[in-house]
This record gives structure tokens, C-alpha cells and sequence, in this order.
């Protein structure tokens, strides 16, 4: 039986842009941006990316041992009682 791979983790911050209407992310230790409707959607982009550039920027960093760990930040919206 084989060793597993030492998980990575990389931070993924994420704010939500209401005028656009979309949640903007990023990983600077990738590097890989990106916008999406909702967070998974988000986070599949950002991965889908992080793929294509992982061995370029950590090389040796396996793939399946790749865990995103993420920060959202997002307004309270306040909704005004109707009188």
C-alpha cells in the first residue's frame, strides 16, 4: 500500500460584487481569478484552473492532494419594513 499525498492547501478569497451580481475569487498562490454565480461554481473554476497551472507553479504538488480552502465575504443585505 502506497503513501498518501501530503494534502495542499490553498486559500481562495471570494467577495461578492452585487452590482454584477457574481462572486469574484482568487488564489494568489495558484495564480488563477475568476467570477461565478454561485460559490461551487467558483470554486470549479478556480480548481478547473489550478489544474491546468499546478505543475508550472508547485511543481511536485500531486493533484488529488489539492484541498482549497475558502473565505467569503459578503454584505448583510437589510431590507426596510414596509409601514
Amino acid at each position: 500500500m502506497g503513501l498518501a499525498a501530503r494534502p495542499t492547501i490553498f486559500m481562495v478569497s471570494a467577495i461578492w460584487d452585487a452590482d454584477a451580481s457574481v462572486w469574484a475569487g482568487s488564489c494568489d498562490a495558484v495564480p488563477v481569478a475568476a467570477e461565478a454565480d454561485t460559490l461551487d461554481a467558483l470554486l470549479q473554476k478556480i480548481g478547473d484552473m489550478t489544474s491546468d497551472l499546478l505543475a508550472d507553479n508547485h511543481p511536485g504538488v500531486e493533484p488529488a492532494s489539492v484541498f482549497f480552502q475558502l473565505s467569503a465575504l459578503r454584505e448583510l443585505e437589510r431590507h426596510s419594513d414596509a409601514a
